[in-house]
C-alpha cells in the first residue's frame, strides 16, 4: 500500500512549487521513515478496535504506514482514523490515498477527514473553557509530521495555546502539544519534529507541559540532518520521538540512531536512565548517542551549582554593529573604546587591536558600554565542522589599562561577575571548565546548533566557586591554556 501512496505523493510534490508548499510548512515523510515511525507503536492484543489521529495529514503517508503496520496484528479488526488537513491543494490526494488504503487493508477502515483548523477548533477544549467539550474525543494513537512554520506571537494558533508559547512560536510544537492532549490516558504518540525544543528558554513552557503530561519512551536521531525528507531541501536537525501519555516516569528511555532515512536496518541502540536524559526544572532533553555521552552526563551531574548561583552570569555582547554603523571606527580616536569581536579570541587569549575594521566605537549610550574589568569571552557562533563548540578567551582588564569602558559585539558572549568579583583566578578557573573536553561534549549533547546560548550555559552544572578558583590558580601556574591542560586539571574535581 505505502509504495503506491508515496508514488502519488511524489507526483504531487513535482507538480507543486516548493515555495507554495513552504507556505504551509509542508514537508512530506519518506516511505522508510513512515514505516519506522509506525513500527514504534505497541499494538494491543486485547482490543479489536483502535482509534488513530493524524493531524496535518498531508497526503496520508503516515496514516497509510500505520494501517500497513497494523495489518500484521490479527487481534485488530477495526481501525477508526481521523485526519486533519486544511490545505485544499492536497485534500483530493489525501482522500484518494485513504480510500486506496481502505480498499486494500485487511482491516475494516473507517476514516474521517476534518478540514477545520486543528489547533483553533480545539481552543476551548484544550483550555478547559466554557463552551468546550470536557469529554472531547481521545485517541489510542497519534502520529504526525507537523508543519514546520514560524508564526507571529499574536497568531490565532499561538493565542489558542498561550500557556505553552513564548515569543513567536513554531507550529510544530503547538501541534505536538495538542497531539498529546488528544491522546487517551496511556495512549502513544509518534512524531517527527526538529530537535530545537529539547533545550533553551524559548521552548520551556512547551517542555514543562509536554514532559509532565507525557513521558518519552523512544528517541531516534539522524546522523545526517539533510537526509531525512526525500525530495526536500531541509537542513533542520530532526528527530523522531515516541511519547506515552502518563505522569509516571519510566526508569529508562531507548535511543536509536541511523545515518539517514534509508538505513533503518542499520540502527545503533542505547538504553539510558530516564532521569539522566530528561533532567532539571527546565526539563532539558539530552540527546545522548552512546555510553560515552551517558558517562559525560553522569560526570556533569555531580556538580550541583550553576553560574548565577555562584554570583556570575553569561551575557550576550552589547553592540549589534550593523545597527550602529554611525558609531563604528576603524582606527582609534579621542573618546573611542575597543569593540571586541569573536576574531579577537585566539588560543585562549584576547588580542587587541588586530587591524580589523570597526574595532572601535565612539558612543555615549550606556547600553553599549561595559566596565573594563575581567571577563571570560565565549564565541556565540562556530562553524559546524569546527572541532569545538565552546571557544573562549581570557580577558584581563590590566592588559588594557588605558580604557575605563569597553564594548562587545553581539556575536560573542561574556561571563560577568554580578555578586562576586571576577578575580583572575576565577576567570582562569572558568576557562578551565569551558575549554575542557567535558564541557564541550556536554554542550553538544544539550544543543545541536552552532550557536552558544547564554540561557543554556547559565543552566549548566558547575562546581562550587572555591573549586573553580583553585582550578584557575593551577592553570595560572602551568600557563598552558590547551584543552589537554584543562582536562587534566578538571579531572581531579569530577572523577
Amino acid at each position: 500500500m505505502l509504495e503506491k501512496v508515496v508514488e502519488l505523493t511524489n507526483s504531487y510534490i513535482d507538480s507543486r512549487p516548493k515555495k507554495e508548499r513552504k507556505r504551509y510548512g509542508q514537508f512530506f515523510t519518506s516511505m522508510e521513515t513512515a514505516r519506522f515511525m509506525a513500527s514504534l507503536y505497541d499494538i494491543p492484543t486485547d482490543k479489536e478496535s483502535i482509534t488513530i489521529l493524524d493531524a496535518g495529514a498531508g497526503s496520508g503517508i503516515l496514516s497509510c504506514a500505520f494501517i500497513e503496520y497494523a495489518d500484521q496484528f490479527d487481534s485488530i479488526k477495526n481501525i477508526e482514523l481521523t485526519c486533519y488537513e486544511n490545505d485544499e491543494n492536497v485534500l483530493e490526494l489525501l482522500k484518494n490515498n485513504l480510500q486506496y488504503c481502505k480498499e486494500n487493508s485487511k482491516k475494516v477502515i473507517n476514516y474521517h477527514i476534518r478540514t477545520e483548523n486543528y489547533i483553533t477548533s480545539q481552543y476551548l477544549d484544550f483550555n478547559h473553557l466554557i463552551g468546550g467539550n470536557l469529554n472531547s474525543k481521545k485517541y489510542d494513537f497519534v502520529i504526525g509530521n507537523p508543519p514546520y512554520m514560524k508564526i507571529p506571537k499574536n497568531a490565532p494558533e499561538a493565542a489558542a495555546m498561550s500557556d505553552i508559547c513564548y515569543g513567536a512560536p513554531n507550529m510544530y510544537f503547538i501541534f505536538a502539544a495538542m497531539g498529546l492532549f488528544n491522546l487517551e490516558s496511556s495512549g502513544q504518540m509518534v512524531y517527527i519534529i526538529p530537535r530545537s525544543w529539547t533545550s533553551g528558554a524559548y521552548f520551556k513552557r512547551f517542555r514543562q507541559y509536554f514532559l509532565t503530561e507525557g513521558k518519552l519512551e523512544h528517541i531516534h536521531l539522524f546522523v545526517s540532518r539533510n537526509k531525512v525528507f526525500d525530495k526536500e531541501d531541509v537542513l533542520q536537525e530532526t528527530i523522531i520521538i515516541k511519547v506515552k501519555k502518563t505522569r509516571t516516569r519510566p526508569a529508562e528511555i531507548r535511543i536509536t540512531s541511523s545515518k539517514s532515512n534509508k538505513d533503518f536496518g542499520e540502527l545503533t541502540f542505547l538504553t539510558a536512565p530516564y532521569n539522566l536524559v530528561v533532567s532539571g526544572e527546565d526539563y532539558y532533553v539530552y540527546l545522548v548517542t552512546d555510553e560515552k555521552d551517558v558517562a559525560v552526563l553522569e560526570r556533569m551531574h555531580k556538580f550541583n551549582h550553576t553560574l548565577p548561583e555562584l554570583g556570575v552570569r553569561m551575557k550576550t555582547g552589547l553592540t549589534v554593529d550593523f545597527r550602529n554603523r554611525d558609531i563604528l571606527r576603524d582606527k582609534e580616536e579621542d573618546g573611542a573604546i575597543p569593540l571586541f569581536y569573536s576574531q579577537h579570541i585566539k588560543k585562549g587569549k584576547v588580542y587587541f587591536p588586530i587591524q580589523k575594521e570597526h574595532e572601535y566605537v565612539v558612543t555615549e549610550q550606556r547600553g553599549l558600554m561595559q566596565d573594563n574589568k575581567n571577563y571570560l569571552f565565549v564565541k556565540r557562533f562556530t562553524a559546524k565542522e569546527e572541532p569545538r563548540r565552546l571557544q573562549c578567551g581570557i580577558y584581563l582588564a590590566k592588559n588594557f589599562p588605558q580604557y575605563t569602558k569597553i564594548s562587545t559585539q553581539n556575536k560573542i558572549n561574556f561571563i560577568d561577575g554580578l555578586l562576586v568579583e571576577m578575580s583572575e583566578c576565577l576567570v582562569y578557573g572558568l576557562y578551565v571548565l569551558f575549554n575542557s573536553t567535558l564541557y564541550d561534549v556536554y554542550y553538544r549533547i544539550l544543543n545541536g546548533s552552532t550557536q552558544v546560548n547564554s540561557t543554556e550555559v547559565n543552566s549548566m552544572p558547575v562546581p562550587d566557586i572555591e573549586s573553580i578558583q583553585e582550578m584557575g590558580r593551577k592553570l595560572m601556574k602551568t600557563k598552558d591554556l590547551s584543552e589537554k591542560s584543562c582536562d587534566l586539571i578538571l579531572e581531579g574535581y569530577c572523577g
